[in-house]
């Protein structure tokens, strides 16, 4: 008995104790790259796009992210004022936010880019993507536009500062449109601020008629990061 007390006596306490281990991690990503008509190697730093695809193009074929957003536009012959990154997310994957902002800081030190002026947009599970890659990397990017995604709605805290327009199916039956307005409601709450385009008959697709209008292109190059390089 007295030593089933001494056990219990000793459950009782618990140490305060710190645990540290370096951890490295080797990250990658096929991709396609994309380069203005503009674009010169010891020319004018250009703005950076950074695109990412919905669930459907993951894999090892890069192809596939040709069938929407920015590369179909590519692949069809339309000049984009962008350096444009495309990578591709491998199978039953979910994008891995330290791998897509070391593919931007790879892009950014190879090329010509105007670190003030990089975005990311996103579809479907680009979209989640998105909302995560800005959220986790507040001061990188200039503006941000997710398509029928969402995300983490209270952590959008942090990113009240970034210009954000959203874009949502209202009969979306793959990803809600509450997903997308959650997110809006959230971050206007914390005192920032969104635009929310809802396609009134759009279901999941609500990507096309987006990257199809030029106001979008328009509207990120309007924005720049306001103090200083990006870290």
């Amino acid at each position: 008995m007295q030593e089933d007390h001494a056990l219990a006596d000793s459950t009782l306490s618990q140490q305060a104790l710190t645990f540290s281990k370096e951890i490295r991690k080797t990250v990658s990503l096929d991709y396609l790259l994309y380069l203005p008509p503009t674009y010169a190697p010891a020319g004018e730093p250009r703005p950076l796009l950074l695109f990412l695809h919905g669930a459907g193009e993951r894999g090892n074929d890069l192809e596939l992210l040709k069938k929407h957003g920015p590369p179909r536009l590519i692949d069809r012959g339309e000049a984009l004022p962008f350096v444009v990154v495309s990578p591709q997310c491998p199978a039953d994957q979910w994008w891995d936010t330290e791998a897509l902002i070391a593919l931007v800081d790879e892009a950014t030190a190879s090329h010509r880019i105007d670190s003030q002026r990089v975005y990311v947009t996103g579809l479907s599970m680009g979209g989640f993507g998105t909302w995560k890659l800005a959220i986790e990397y507040p001061n990188r990017f200039a503006a941000i536009a997710p398509i029928c995604g969402g995300g983490m709605a209270h952590l959008t805290r942090r990113i009240t500062h970034v210009p954000i327009w959203v874009f949502h199916g209202a009969k979306d039956q793959t990803v809600p449109l509450r997903e997308s307005q959650s997110m809006v409601d959230a971050l206007k709450r914390y005192g920032g601020d969104a635009r929310l385009t809802i396609y009134p008959e759009a279901q999941h697709d609500s990507w096309t008629e987006t990257y199809d209008n030029p106001e979008l292109y328009t509207w990120l190059l309007s924005h720049r990061l306001a103090d200083g390089p990006a870290t």
